[in-house]
């Protein structure tokens, strides 16, 4: 496929790619059938929504996308033992993650045994002294004083652990990828069991842990008793959906889509209390929940009191939940702090390695365990490759990895285990978490590196821009950007709709805060529009645009809404650009 616009090398470095040909004729003929906006034809034809099912696709309704619970394996037995420990006024513990997804699954299960009256236990592991999954103390305690354990977010892959709780039944709501063999728990709930098929392979934790309670609320309607409300409880599954990078495609997006409007509703103490915090003054939307509510429930699990999220989210008091709110801002500055720290000394000694190999990996003494995670995110979205970062502590290496579109980081680290370059590991397609010896470090990332070069991790060039055609400034409206949000919600597995603005003159440009650029461009026959570019001082794209001298460029970006002092303008959110006929 040839480049868009014929730009091989972008400001930034890359090549841009428009849609195939096919893609042109099959958005023509849905615009023609239809009467839908050229825009977002293109969007729904990329995201493979057929022509027939373009109108119902702008408006799913999650009752025909949601699954019967029971297509899942051992989810009968599972809601069965759940009800039974509910009507005998059993003692129930919620051992969970302490990331977003354990966090939100364990509030769902809070809040809805609350609203039956019913009180649990909530444990979540400390990161650094426990690490992640059920432990055998932590089990073994769990059990001496509880009847039922529910395993949300972990233990897929915890035999010892869960044998251990001797005396307690278990039951495990994950969505990790699970072994060979499956821990002697009552029921495993996880659509990535391998005797499952997969189709719901794409759900998060929190995810399932709805479905559960779908199949539960309707064993009791069945003997006459009414359930809560689990429509209100959408907020905390699109939140973790979101967070945990699921792709929001098929029953995720009317999940997603759906509690995002529970959200704007304000009703969940904890969910209120961090927008303030945040500074939230917009409904909310995807960008919000990955990258300003996500970081602050982690920021607890990552340096702070691991309940912290998960408390926040569960609580029903507004008191506790500002508290509770102040806390996780301010640990989750400190964790900016930290994580700058020990990204700049992990990128320069990944540089060091080498950053053209299928996999892109540092390490260091004393490097935060609750940092490396995101620090791998940043090393993957830098170098286009699968990347590991590794915390060193008395001889015991932990890290985290993060993987790129197409490669199966959780397989391979997975195989590492089995294989025995691993004190442990697991994890999914996208994400990944290991603990390993510090003298097989070394041996340990080499073979990594094997086996994702083999799923073609090497091959992988630099990140092409994909764009979705061409639009001109004065068709960037409002009422267009709303109808564009209707083919949402994007995020992971369905990428928002970019256009290009060919040959803009650009009128201003304005360095805003340390490393932002605001500007105003036209096509210089239409309207002016307004773009912002964020951190384009971090690289090239604002010193070039600050510098125009009146050239023209080709401009390549995001369309939203801007809110201002109760306004609503068109604005694009600029990620690249190119010199017009370079």
């Amino acid at each position: 496929m040839g480049e868009f616009l014929n730009v091989s090398a972008s400001l930034t470095g890359r090549r841009w790619v428009g849609p195939s040909v096919e893609a042109e004729r099959l958005a023509q003929a849905m615009g023609q059938s239809t009467g839908l906006p050229d825009a977002v034809c293109r969007t729904l034809t990329r995201l493979g929504v057929p022509e027939i099912e373009a109108v119902a696709y702008l408006s799913p309704a999650l009752r025909d996308l949601l699954p019967d619970p029971l297509t899942l394996k051992d989810m009968g037995a599972a809601a069965e033992r759940f009800v039974k420990a509910v009507k005998g006024r059993e003692r129930i513990a919620v051992f969970a993650d302490y990331d977003v997804d354990g966090g939100s699954s364990a509030a769902l299960l809070l809040t809805w045994l609350r609203e039956m009256g019913h009180g649990a236990t909530l444990y979540i592991p400390d990161r650094i002294d426990e690490g992640y999954g059920p432990n055998v103390p932590a089990m073994q305690a769990l059990a001496r004083d509880h009847d039922l354990i529910v395993c949300v977010d972990c233990g897929t892959l915890s035999h010892e652990p869960i044998a251990a709780a001797e005396g307690a039944d278990v039951v495990v709501l994950d969505h990790h990828l699970g072994g060979e063999t499956l821990p002697p728990a009552l029921a495993v709930v996880n659509p990535n069991r391998q005797d499952e098929d997969g189709e719901l392979g794409h759900l998060c934790a929190a995810a399932v842990v709805f479905l559960m309670l779908v199949e539960v609320n309707r064993r009791l309607r069945g003997e006459g008793v009414k359930g809560p409300d689990l429509m209100a409880m959408l907020d905390l599954v699109a939140l973790a959906t979101v967070a945990d990078v699921a792709p929001l495609t098929g029953v995720n997006r009317a999940l997603v889509r759906q509690g995002l409007k529970v959200m704007a509703r304000r009703a969940r103490p904890g969910l209120v209390a961090l927008a303030d915090v945040a500074r939230m003054d917009t409904a909310p939307n995807c960008y919000h929940l990955g990258f300003l509510l996500g970081p602050r429930v982690n920021a607890g699990g990552r340096i702070g009191a691991a309940d912290l999220g998960a408390r926040l989210l569960s609580t029903a008091d507004p008191h506790e939940a500002a508290a509770l709110a102040e806390k996780l801002d301010a640990l989750n500055t400190e964790r900016r702090e930290i994580e700058n720290r020990v990204r700049d000394a992990a990128l320069e000694q990944a540089a060091a390695r080498g950053l053209d190999g299928p996999l892109v990996w540092a390490c260091g003494a004393g490097w935060h365990p609750g940092v490396v995670g995101i620090v791998a995110s940043r090393l993957k979205e830098a170098t286009n490759r699968p990347a590991v970062v590794i915390g060193v502590e008395d001889g015991v290496g932990k890290g985290s990895g993060r993987s790129v579109s197409g490669i199966d980081l959780g397989a391979s680290v997975h195989r590492l285990a089995a294989e025995g370059l691993l004190e442990k590991g697991g994890g999914h397609r996208m994400a990944a978490g290991l603990t390993v010896a510090e003298d097989r470090i070394e041996a340990a990332m080499e073979r990594l590196g094997e086996l994702l070069a083999r799923q073609g991790a090497a091959e992988v060039g630099p990140k092409d821009l994909l764009l979705d055609g061409l639009l001109m400034p004065g068709a960037a409206q409002v009422d267009l950007i709303d109808k564009l949000e209707e083919a949402g919600p994007f995020g992971a597995g369905a990428p928002a709709p970019r256009f290009a603005f060919p040959e803009q003159a650009i009128h201003y440009v304005r360095r805003i805060g340390e490393n932002h650029v605001k500007l105003s461009f036209s096509d210089g026959i239409g309207p002016r529009l307004e773009a912002i570019a964020f951190g384009a001082y971090d690289g090239p794209l604002g010193p070039a645009l600050e510098a125009h001298g009146g050239a023209r460029f080709h401009l390549a970006g995001k369309l939203e809404v801007n809110h201002w002092q109760g306004r609503q303008t068109p604005q694009l959110r600029l990620e690249d650009a190119a010199r017009a006929g370079a």
